[in-house]
């Protein structure tokens, strides 16, 4: 027989890594009760399938990005609401965010929104959440090379998408050193 979900296994892990898996789950939604939805479908997963799960962490970040993508394929294309993650960001804000570091998460919420959705996935966990290019591969379940070109083709557009035009007046074009850090500091690293 298959052994039980361990409430406190469970809860151990929503303790220890749930805000950074709904930092994850906001980054690819683009909205809080989006990323709340997507987190709880994919703790549903997890417990459904706890008998046959040997990393819950890892299952549970894999069925984060797979469930999103196949929203994004569902909905043809991922239509952003700017305006209800800029009032959630801001609602989120602790004393030691200033209005600078808001203002570049929205920029690069906005931006990231505007990617494929294999690019997207691939910029929030190498440089979101910091992810190894084998980290990255594993819980996409492709090549490590797939996540280098799409990493690379994901920051080339980023950069062109961040031109003069892109974002408040204060975020200048970034190059690609500044976009990782960036994107480090957007995902809750400093």
């Amino acid at each position: 027989m298959g052994r039980e979900p361990d409430d406190q296994a469970v809860e151990r892990l929503l303790g220890e890594r749930g805000q950074h898996l709904m930092r994850a789950a906001v980054a690819l939604t683009g909205s809080r009760t989006d990323g709340e939805d997507l987190l709880q479908a994919a703790l549903e997963r997890l417990l459904q399938n706890w008998n046959r799960v040997d990393d819950p962490e890892g299952y549970l970040r894999r069925t984060l990005y797979n469930l999103a993508a196949d929203g994004w394929r569902r909905r043809g294309r991922w239509r952003g609401r700017l305006a209800e993650f800029r009032s959630q960001a801001r609602a989120e804000r602790t004393g030691s965010d200033d209005v600078a570091v808001v203002d570049l998460r929205d920029t690069l919420v906005r931006l990231l929104q505007q990617l494929p959705p294999r690019q997207r996935a691939v910029v929030v966990l190498r440089y979101w959440e910091q992810r190894t290019e084998a980290e990255t591969a594993e819980l996409l379940g492709c090549t490590e090379g797939t996540v280098k070109s799409a990493a690379s083709r994901g920051l080339r557009r980023l950069r062109e998408l961040a031109g003069p035009a892109a974002g408040p007046a204060s975020v200048p074009a970034p190059k690609r050193a500044e976009l990782r850090t960036d994107l480090e500091v957007a995902g809750g690293r400093s």
